[in-house]
């Protein structure tokens, strides 16, 4: 049996390095697939039966990448993981912003020198540059010089190689002009170039700065979700627990104006809870004892006395948390366009930047400026914002949906629901409410029909039954007692109402009792009761599964997005086309037995979206191009389908596919601002209309601006 891990990666910066780390695990003997996330810097490694995960970790770590120690828990909770990278992160952030410092600080007394057109030249001029331009090199850029080395000795040369060979070049052919004009004649200010390898790296850390400063944003979903959930709890006898140590069955108290530290059942006091959260319910909802509540939800002005039932990994909230974090470190389908493109990247800039070089001294350009030209070349080139512009986006586009009660299970979820075409829909729970409800009443005195009815029934727990009688109080209806109460399966009931003989069935039922029914096609797709009072008709009483509230809104939204809608049901055709008619679907496949469902799911030729709630719509939901459970429906259901909605109703149905129209169209912006930069830049750089300095701060500047165009999803909002 094949087993999944999760293996956090540091040190990653582009897409040949998650080229390298796919190479590294897959080398393992035993692991089927490896696919790994530059934005979210982890592996998710499928191993076969047998496999250590250590031996994954190991081979990542023999590439040259770091995987924290504690990677490999058997079961991290909510968070824990996200927390294990950011403080590696903040870690490895604080190294680059003291070797940013340095290099800066060694830089602009360069860069002052080589601006002073000679006004600063002489032996103190070139020992200084010669000192700080080593510094630099030497210094802070060694990281790049030895990740650079690295990466050519697994023959992936990557984002490292090219900053290597351009601050390496400079410095190197520098170092021996400045030797050699200080050892002998120094007829002539020699031509150096160690400003230009000093701003290289120093650029290139500004850049890796802000783009980590982007980075720790994509992860703020997560991080919020986690935060809610308390880390402590209070026990009947006022002490406190951690909230990770609870277990079912144990006893919390939740004080007014406190988050609750698990999922559970009120067993004592009365409150209202914002769900907000969790469901995106605005008004608080009143608890009281058997409701349920859950973690990180806040209590309002009463104290509860809560019943654990989940705990710690096992919360709502940590479940969602577990979700979103595995979206974002999933790979969407369109990623493997840019992992391709970068796997030949690297040595076409490198052959480009050899060319450059012959280029120029043919042309009879002396070895300095020959170097300078390849130098920039080499820098311009930036295979970072290719391998960015996929996953970041993913990353805050799948945060954004948690945020707003959507939620994607993979990116490949994502990518999917961005072209659906066609939506079908199971009908009960889905399209309607999901519980019977009294839809009319008609006769000549409809207040006592009803009235007269509700009592006849009352005693019963059929959905009908409870129907009429909830019907009858809401409508204030005083309902009197009831006896000799006889209840006929499948018929009706019989009953004394206030001294009167009371009927309430089918027509059948009441033509037994030599009750003449008229016929009355007033409400279609209702089932009807009759009512005959004391022998006589009195009329009769619709109770129907009414659309959801925000069916019809849902289903015109639809259609202005240019999705078809189709109702897929299991139930009779007039109920299922009065449904039809009521929210606006014209398409329906009425009396279709479950199984048949996936069939019709199948038969579509365009990309099918399967929404339902139920056990019965598990296999179309897994059919389908896209399936979308209710957040109210079965666990089965939730478990065949890609995405979730946590709000319960279809309304926030419309956001599923707007939002992954938003994040792909982001994807094809960052991946088509990617290839262009390059396309153009390169070109430049060769003709040597532009300084290794300005196109290492233009390479810096593309990553950030992948990660900035990816951020402005955090403020994505449907129309």
């Amino acid at each position: 049996m094949s087993e999944t891990i999760d293996l956090p990666v540091l040190g990653m910066t582009c897409a040949a390095c998650v080229r390298r780390v796919e190479k590294a695990a897959l080398a393992v003997p035993g692991v089927a697939s490896a696919d790994v996330n530059l934005v979210s810097s982890r592996a998710r490694i499928v191993l076969g039966e047998g496999v250590d995960a250590k031996l994954a970790a190991d081979a990542i770590r023999k590439a040259g990448y770091d995987v924290p120690a504690d990677a490999l828990d058997a079961k991290p909770r909510a968070g824990e993981q996200l927390a294990s990278i950011e403080r590696a992160h903040r870690d490895e952030t604080a190294a680059l912003k003291r070797d940013a410092i340095i290099a800066i600080a060694a830089t602009v007394p360069l860069l002052g020198i080589a601006m002073s057109h000679g006004l600063i030249a002489g032996t103190g001029a070139v020992i200084a540059q010669l000192a700080l331009g080593t510094l630099v090199v030497v210094g802070p850029g060694s990281r790049y010089v030895r990740a650079g080395v690295r990466a050519v000795a697994h023959r992936s040369p990557d984002m490292n190689t090219l900053i290597a060979l351009g601050a390496g070049a400079a410095w190197l052919s520098s170092t021996i002009v400045a030797v050699r004009w200080l050892a002998g004649p120094r007829v002539h200010e020699p031509a150096l170039y160690f400003e230009a390898g000093a701003a290289i790296v120093a650029f290139v850390m500004i850049g890796k700065l802000l783009e980590a400063r982007a980075r720790s944003h994509l992860a703020d979903a997560v991080r919020g979700l986690v935060a809610l959930a308390p880390s402590t709890a209070h026990t009947r006898d006022g002490s406190d627990v951690e909230a990770a140590s609870l277990a079912p069955g144990d006893v919390i108290v939740v004080r007014p104006g406190e988050r609750i530290a698990a999922d559970g059942t009120v067993i004592e006091g009365r409150s209202a809870v914002d769900e907000a959260m969790l469901t995106g319910e605005g008004l608080p909802v009143d608890k009281a004892e058997g409701a349920p509540v859950y973690a990180g939800t806040l209590n309002h002005h009463g104290a509860l006395t809560v019943r654990v039932a989940r705990a710690g990994a096992d919360t709502s909230l940590a479940r969602i948390a577990h979700a979103v974090e595995d979206a974002q470190g999933s790979k969407a389908p369109i990623a493997r366009l840019a992992d391709r493109v970068s796997a030949y990247f690297v040595p076409i800039v490198l052959a480009i930047a050899a060319v450059t070089f012959g280029a120029w001294l043919v042309s009879g350009a002396s070895t300095a400026v020959a170097i300078e030209r390849m130098i920039a070349v080499l820098v311009i080139a930036c295979p970072c914002a290719l391998g960015l512009a996929t996953p970041a986006a993913v990353a805050v586009g799948t945060a954004r949906g948690a945020q707003l009660g959507v939620l994607f299970r993979t990116a490949g979820a994502l990518e999917a629901a961005s072209s659906i075409e066609v939506a079908c829909f199971d009908k009960t729970g889905t399209l309607t409410a999901g519980k019977a409800t009294l839809v009319g009443v008609h006769g000549a005195d409809e207040a006592r029909l009803l009235a007269f009815a509700a009592a006849a029934e009352q005693a019963s727990e059929h959905p009908i039954a409870r129907a009429i009688v909830d019907g009858a109080r809401a409508r204030g209806l005083a309902i009197s007692a009831a006896g000799d109460v006889v209840a006929t399966p499948g018929g009706g009931v019989t009953a004394t109402v206030e001294s009167q003989r009371v009927l309430v069935g089918s027509a059948d039922f009441l033509a037994l009792a030599n009750v003449e029914v008229p016929a009355d096609d007033r409400f279609p797709g209702a089932t009807v009761s009759h009512v005959a009072i004391d022998g006589a008709y009195a009329g009769v009483i619709a109770v129907a599964d009414p659309p959801a509230a925000d069916a019809r809104a849902t289903i015109a939204k639809l259609h202005g997005m240019r999705i078809d809608s189709i109702m897929i049901t299991g139930d009779r055709e007039a109920a299922a086309q009065w449904i039809a008619r009521e929210v606006g679907i014209d398409r329906v496949h009425a009396g279709v037995r479950p199984n048949e469902k996936a069939s019709i799911v199948d038969a579509e030729q365009r990309r099918v979206a399967m929404v339902g709630d139920g056990v019965n719509d598990a296999p179309a939901l897994a059919s389908a191009d896209l399936g979308v459970a209710l957040g109210t429906g079965t666990e089965i259901a939730a478990a065949s389908a890609d995405v979730t909605l946590l709000r319960g109703g279809i309304g926030s149905l419309p956001t599923v596919f707007a939002l992954a129209r938003a994040t792909m169209h982001t994807i094809r912006r960052n991946l088509v601002a990617a290839s262009v930069y390059n396309l153009i830049c390169i070109p430049v750089a060769a003709a040597g209309l532009l300084s290794p300095i300005l196109a290492s701060a233009a390479m810096s500047l593309s990553s950030v601006s992948v990660l900035v165009s990816s951020l402005r999803l955090r403020n994505w909002r449907t129309e």
